[in-house]
Order: structure tokens, then C-alpha cells, then sequence
């Protein structure tokens, strides 16, 4: 359906971009000097098609520290258009603020229209591929009433960190007479979608920007990765990673959230913390400590184990003891909550720390959070989620709970989390208490395999999300008496879903979204490291089952869906809009264009690239434990 319109994008984008490179610093040099831009001497053939009439052209400045400024307008020619927006720049009153002759800190970007069409309001809409479809970061939207247009760049959803339709039209609501009416954004938009005055224009967009000596043209804002290696791959981790460990802090935790386009650390989910008590979270912080071991894994640097140690430190703080059948038990408390996760999460970060390290200097918390996850098996199988939770039982102990309480309290997530943790023990000692886990571990496996999906069937969603279920089934399958058909069955179909429900290469809509995920063919696409650690911990699975052509396909899989994944490192290059690129550059971000960076957006993305790199033995013998 879209092989012709993306293989023409394709093409479009191996050109040789060389007359934009002269171009932006003959505009870097116009703008320095005042001097008329003269381009008569260059040929734009196949890059700019001028049409006076449709094409307006922004150019945009960008340094650390300074708020953007841009200006665009429409002429007679490609030349006079671009002379007009210099010469407005220069007027700015924040122009003097920019050092614009040093490439090295201003970067410029030069964006033009392409492909305008009237539509109606009616028609525009995110969700379907039809003439409306409006594709954040690919379209840009006009608004025009009365001869004066208002418009909203495609580059804009990456400059302000925006993911919808309706951060769209907020945007452009403001900037029209609607925006002086009232201050409610509801109300606005109301008035808007009420006015019949007001025309709608869908376009597209080009988008180039320098960096340093080069040109750089962008997809979605963005810089375009166009197929797999080990080479990035391999980077991204260790230096995603070695963001989190620049960004630690003394007591051993983790920056929790950066916001790249404010340069902050509010955190959209709470967004009323003040900011000298942020909202931290206890899973994530294990999730950081396993991207720290999977990047010692790699390297074999022992900064990572320090930093590791230290972390884990930190866990131990906010750890928790109580009795059960077994001994003391040990449960993360945090947030006045005792999570199943944060318990399971950091029993696996634990696990694996002991297994590189041979430090056993943290046995006594290893065997007590394994008797703690033990312990919230409830008598049928199921893994109750907490263990304390302050709105149930005045937040005491959960030990005795009805049905309707197991139910309120149950997490997707968790069961998977502390079932990895218990088959880690398991499968790496032989005392009475790994054959306990085994006990209670094949239990729990039965229930959550067999019974969730009848009880809790609403949880489940049409692309798989139990990516720890998946890895902890890995790990309990080195045991063979684990190996049940329907343990690796709900691997390998969760997989092979994951895989259905991936944009290809032929049927992407858009040429980035090739290796995504969605719902539905047609969602907005998710590059999605959580899941991703699913998809190649079936890999693994496969592999280690002696089922090569599986094997093959999964990882074949995994490689497209990671070049995917590439697009969310914020390189150098990419980060030419955020306030503070001193301090985004190497993160991970959530999603395509949301600027918004989390402790666990990185862990994922990078403990999926870790595996996925170490599938082929690509790293130094440090201690093997995949």
C-alpha cells in the first residue's frame, strides 16, 4: 500500500545533499554580515521545487541557553524569500544573543513547505490513513482566516515536545484572535471547531539543519537512521548508560526524569512535586542497576560495578524485614508502598550482580527477598501485587485478603518481575531454599500462565506487554523441568505477536515507522524498548531450545525493530533544539517526539541493545549471564 510513496522518500533521501551544505553557510554568512544571499550558482534540482504561491520557508536559530528564534515567509523566488527571512532574523531583538558565526554553537535549520492541500476540518484526524491523516512530526497544519495564515511546523512537534492532534491545534489556537477570547484551552478550541471562518491546510515538510561543517536533513525533525548495526547499537548502550552514571547522584540514585525541552526535572506523570522532593520510583531504580551490569558486561569497566554497588546500597535502605514460613524475609518500601515488582526487580538485579561479581556480601538480602516474593504466592498460584498498600487495610501488612482486595491490588507487571528474581535463585543454588523456590515458582508459573488470562482477561491488550513473564520463562527454562509446552508456547505466541503486529518495510506509512509497534495497523507507532526485551528473550529461548529457524526469525526481528529503537538516542546531532544539549545528549527519550527522558526509557532501550548485541558474542568475556 505505501512501497511507492516510501521508496520515493527513500530516494529522495539518498541524494547527495551538498548544495543545501553550501547553501546554510552562505545563509550562516548573510546572516553574520548583512550581505545578500546569492544562490544562482547552485542547483536544487530534485531537493526544491519553489512554487511561489505554496512555499513558505522558516529558518530557525538554535543555541544552548537561548530560546529559539525563527522567521518565514513566502515570494517571488527561493532567493528572495530566504533574503527576507535573514534580513528579519537580524531585526529580532534576540539576534545579538546567538553566535551565529561560530557553527560550532548556533545551528541553523531550514525548513519549506511541500505538498499543501485545503481540507476540511471534518476530515482531520490522527488515526486514519486517508486524506486528513494528520501525522505528528511529518505534517504541519495551517490556519487561515481573513488572508493571514498561522501555522504549525512539522518540525514543531520535535522542538516542543508534542505527540498529538490536539497539542496541535492547542498550539495553533493560541496564536490566532481565539487565543485573546479566553484563557481556557477547552474553551478555545470549542470557539475553533464552532468557527466557520477559518480554512484548514494540511502540508507537508523539508527539514534541514547544520551541524558544525555539515547539513543534516531530517525525518520527523529528526536524524534518520536507515538500517541496522552493530556499530550503533553497541554505542547507544554504553553511552546511554553512561549517562545514567554521570547522573547519579551521592546517596545512589539515579536522575529520575529530565525534561529536554523545558531542561527540567518535573516529571509529567507528577507534575506538583516541589523541587526539592521529585517523585522517585524504587522498580525503576533496579531497572538502572541492570543497565549498569549489562554495560560492565560489555566492557568490562568496573565503574559500572561501583556505581551497581552503590545503587544497590541505596535498595538495601529502603528494604524492610519481616517473618515467614521460610526465615526472614526482606520486601522494597518505598513510597509508604511494598511492591511485588519493586521486590522481584531488585532480587534480579541482586541476582545478577552476584552472578558477575561473586560478592556475596549481599546473601543475607538475596535469600530475603526470595522468601519475601515466596511468601505472596497465594495458595491457588496467584502473585498477590502488594504487600503493603496504604489504601487498603490502614496499610498494614497484607497477609489475609478477600477476593475483591486481590483483585484491586493485582498488577500485570509485577508477577513477571518477581518470578525472573525467583527463577534466578533457583536455577543458581541448590539448598533447601531453591528447592523451595522451585516448589512455589512452578505454582505460581502454572497460575499465571493457565488462570490470569481467564481472570484478569481485561488486562490484556492485542500487542503483548509482559516482556518480564517472557525473560522470567527464559530463565526458568534452563531448568528442564520447566520446559513445559505451555510456558514457552506463551513465549514464542507473544513473540510471534509482537512480530505481526510490527510496521515493515513495505507496509510502514511513514519510512520510520519500519520496525514499530502498534495496536492496530494504522496507531501511531511505538518504539518500544520494554517489549523489546520480550522479543529477544524469546530469541534466547529459542535458540537455547535448538529451534534455529524460530531462532533466526526472532532475531532478525529484533534487529529491525532495535534500528527503530535508534531514533530515540539524543546524538549531537539530533539535539539541536533542547534548552540544554550539554545535558540531553546521550539519553534515550520515551517516544518519537517527545522530548520527555526517564531512568527506565534508557534502561530498557539499552538492556534490549545489550542483549541483542551479546546474541552474536560480540563483547569481551566477562561472565556470561544472558
Amino acid at each position: 500500500m505505501f512501497k511507492e510513496q516510501n521508496d520515493k522518500e527513500r530516494e529522495y533521501f539518498n541524494q547527495n545533499f551538498t548544495p543545501v551544505n553550501e547553501l546554510l553557510k552562505r545563509i550562516r554568512t548573510s546572516l553574520v554580515s548583512g550581505s545578500k544571499l546569492c544562490i544562482d550558482d547552485l542547483d536544487f534540482t530534485g531537493i526544491v521545487e519553489f512554487e511561489r504561491s505554496q512555499t513558505l520557508v522558516y529558518l530557525t536559530l538554535f543555541q544552548s541557553g537561548r530560546k529559539s528564534i525563527r522567521y518565514g515567509s513566502k515570494r517571488a523566488t527561493f532567493a528572495e524569500t530566504l533574503n527576507r527571512d535573514i534580513e528579519m532574523l537580524r531585526k529580532n531583538k534576540q539576534f545579538s544573543d546567538f553566535s551565529v558565526n561560530d557553527e560550532n554553537k548556533c545551528r541553523i535549520m531550514l525548513e519549506f513547505v511541500i505538498d499543501r492541500k485545503k481540507i476540511s476540518p471534518k476530515e482531520l484526524n490522527s488515526e486514519r490513513f486517508d486524506n486528513g491523516r494528520f501525522e505528528i512530526g511529518i505534517n504541519g497544519l495551517e490556519l487561515r482566516k481573513d488572508g493571514i495564515s498561522y501555522y504549525y511546523m512539522p518540525t514543531d512537534a520535535i522542538t516542543l515536545s508534542h505527540m498529538g492532534l490536539r497539542a496541535v491545534l492547542q498550539t495553533l489556537v493560541k496564536r490566532t484572535p481565539i487565543g485573546k477570547m479566553t484563557n481556557k484551552i477547552s474553551e478555545r478550541l470549542e470557539i475553533l471547531s464552532q468557527s466557520p471562518d477559518y480554512e484548514y491546510y494540511l502540508f507537508r515538510s523539508r527539514a534541514f539543519v547544520t551541524y558544525k561543517d555539515k547539513c543534516i536533513p531530517l525525518y520527523r525533525g529528526n536524524v534518520r537512521y536507515t538500517e541496522f548495526d552493530y556499530d550503533t547499537l553497541y554505542n547507544q548502550v554504553i553511552s546511554s548508560v553512561d549517562w545514567c552514571l554521570d547522573n547519579m547522584y551521592d546517596d545512589g540514585r539515579f536522575l529520575y526524569y529530565y525534561d529536554c525541552c523545558e531542561d527540567n526535572y518535573k516529571d509529567h506523570e507528577h507534575p506538583n512535586r516541589p523541587i526539592d522532593n521529585l517523585y522517585y520510583n524504587d522498580l525503576r531504580h533496579c531497572g538502572g542497576i541492570i543497565a549498569l551490569l549489562r554495560a560492565y558486561q560489555l566492557t568490562g569497566d568496573e565503574k559500572y560495578i561501583t556505581a551497581a554497588k552503590k545503587a544497590l546500597d541505596w535498595s538495601v535502605s529502603v528494604s524492610k524485614p519481616h517473618d515467614t514460613q521460610w526465615g526472614t524475609a526482606y520486601f522494597a518500601y518505598y513510597n509508604n508502598k511494598g511492591k511485588l515488582g519493586g521486590t522481584g526487580v531488585l532480587l534480579v538485579a541482586m541476582m545478577q550482580y552476584y552472578l558477575i561479581t561473586d560478592d556475596d556480601s549481599y546473601m543475607e538480602y538475596i535469600k530475603g527477598y526470595t522468601r519475601h516474593v515466596m511468601s505472596r504466592v497465594y495458595e491457588n498460584g496467584e502473585l498477590l501485587g502488594y504487600y503493603i498498600h496504604p489504601a487498603f487495610q490502614d496499610g498494614q501488612p497484607l497477609i489475609n485478603m478477600n477476593d475483591e482486595e486481590r483483585k484491586a491490588t493485582f498488577s500485570f507487571y509485577y508477577p513477571g518481575e518477581a518470578l525472573l528474581g525467583l527463577g534466578l535463585y533457583a536455577n543458581n543454588f541448590d539448598d533447601e531454599l531453591a528447592k523451595e523456590a522451585r516448589r512455589v515458582g512452578e505454582k505460581a508459573l502454572d497460575w499465571i500462565v493457565e488462570e490470569r488470562p481467564k481472570i484478569y482477561a481485561d488486562l490484556f491488550t492485542a500487542l503483548p506487554s509482559d516482556a518480564w513473564l517472557m525473560q522470567a520463562i527464559e530463565e526458568w527454562a534452563k531448568d528442564e523441568h520447566f520446559r513445559k509446552e505451555n510456558y514457552i508456547n506463551f513465549v514464542f505466541t507473544d513473540a510471534n505477536t509482537m512480530i505481526e503486529k510490527t510496521y515493515k518495510h513495505d507496509d510502514s506509512p511513514y519510512i520510520d515507522y519500519d520496525g514499530g509497534y502498534y495496536y492496530e495497523y494504522g496507531d501511531h507507532y511505538f518504539p518500544d524498548g520494554a517489549r523489546s526485551e520480550g522479543l529477544v528473550a524469546a530469541f534466547y529461548l529459542a535458540r537455547f531450545l535448538g529451534r534455529k529457524e524460530l531462532a533466526e526469525k526472532l532475531l532478525n526481528a529484533c534487529k529491525n525493530v532495535a534500528m527503530c529503537q535508534f531514533h530515540l538516542y539524543n546524538s549531537e546531532e539530533s539535539s539541536y533544539s533542547h534548552k540544554n544539549p550539554e545535558r540531553s545528549v546521550r539519553s534515550i527519550r520515551f517516544k518519537a517526539t517527545r522530548q520527555w527522558v526517564r531512568v527506565d526509557s534508557i534502561q530498557h532501550v539499552s538492556c534490549f541493545f545489550a542483549r541483542l548485541f551479546m546474541a552474536e558474542n560480540r563483547f569481551p568475556k566477562i561472565k556470561d549471564i544472558l
